[in-house]
């Protein structure tokens, strides 16, 4: 296999591994686990699989105190975009959520014109409306019904505030700060979250059955790690532009395991919004200055599908 090849697959792997989170989060929530335990596990088994892979690269955990404030809000920033899409779940589809908050890099690239004065060219703006013309295609799911609004308000909060984390980590003190121990940070200030939405500890969901442990730690392992290491090394391979490009399979995997595991329609509208989309998405990617950006802080720790009210019990 050369290089080439070695890092295409790499970047394919690295994205398609976020959508395993329904293959291990759906026995969780089976067994009556609410979605703020989920997270809470899911960044606590997190913290020592980052911390380990710091100490296996020999890097350190020491930071500027300066950089102590921006981490906190950005772990915080991280962590309401975990809850924003979880929430969102309750009112779509897994497969057209994940798409829309695919939008992400386009907000990047408007805020970046907008607050820091970019340019804003005209491939931007036509990237805009064909991602807004894919959305208008998902006005309605699989089954007919038309889209929630709070449901779409949700995912595009999950998006901006991604967005805005983005950004954020790159015009402050912790541009500096290398990728993995600003992400150890970022998960050990965001999880104190969701330790207080489950109430200091008092209303945290243990799972009883022995197995499900080795859900929540696969949900550590496979998006994250798994996923990081891919990551970085299909960098190192083909560069940034490609990698980021190939991002466009986490949504493509999240509609495959909609359809395939959770039962949902892909319908040919459906479909043409997903491809306006992430044909919008990949453009923007390709043709501005934002891929470093998008590359470095990636979402290692996506969210958690929850299933539709309508099929909790399904």
């Amino acid at each position: 296999m050369n290089t080439k090849v070695k890092g295409y697959f790499l970047g394919a792997i690295a994205a398609a591994t976020y959508g395993t989170n329904p293959l291990f989060a759906l026995p969780l929530y089976k067994d009556g686990m609410d979605p703020d335990s989920v997270l809470f596990f899911r960044y606590l088994f997190a913290i020592p699989i980052l911390g380990m892979m710091i100490k296996g690269r020999g890097r350190s955990f020491k930071i500027e105190h300066k950089a102590a404030v921006p981490l906190i809000v950005m772990g915080l920033l991280v962590a309401f975009s975990s809850l924003a899409l979880f929430q969102s779940y309750n009112y779509m589809e897994v497969g057209i959520a994940s798409t829309l908050l695919f939008v992400y890099p386009i907000m990047v690239a408007l805020i970046m014109a907008l607050v820091f004065k970019e340019k804003l060219t005209l491939q931007t703006v036509f990237c805009i409306l064909l991602a807004l013309s894919g959305i208008g295609l998902l006005y309605k799911s699989g089954d007919g019904t038309t889209l929630s609004l709070t449901g779409v308000l949700l995912v595009m909060a999950s998006a901006l505030s991604y967005a805005i984390y983005i950004i954020g980590v790159n015009q402050s003190t912790l541009k500096n700060v290398a990728t993995l121990p600003l992400t150890f940070y970022i998960l050990l200030f965001g999880v104190s979250l969701f330790f207080v939405r489950v109430g200091f500890g008092k209303d945290l969901y243990i799972v009883a059955k022995w197995y499900l442990w080795g859900n929540l730690i696969a949900l550590a392992v496979f998006p994250t790690a798994i996923s990081f290491l891919c990551t970085t090394s299909a960098v190192q391979y083909i560069g940034s532009t490609p990698t980021a490009i190939l991002g466009a399979l986490e949504p493509v995997t999240a509609v495959f395991f909609g359809v395939a595991v959770f039962g949902e329609t892909l319908t040919p509208r459906i479909g043409c919004g997903i491809l306006l989309i992430i044909l919008a998405v990949t453009i923007i990617i390709a043709g501005s200055n934002i891929t470093s950006h998008l590359i470095r802080f990636r979402k290692l720790f996506p969210r958690l599908p929850l299933k539709r009210k309508g099929k909790m019990n399904g």
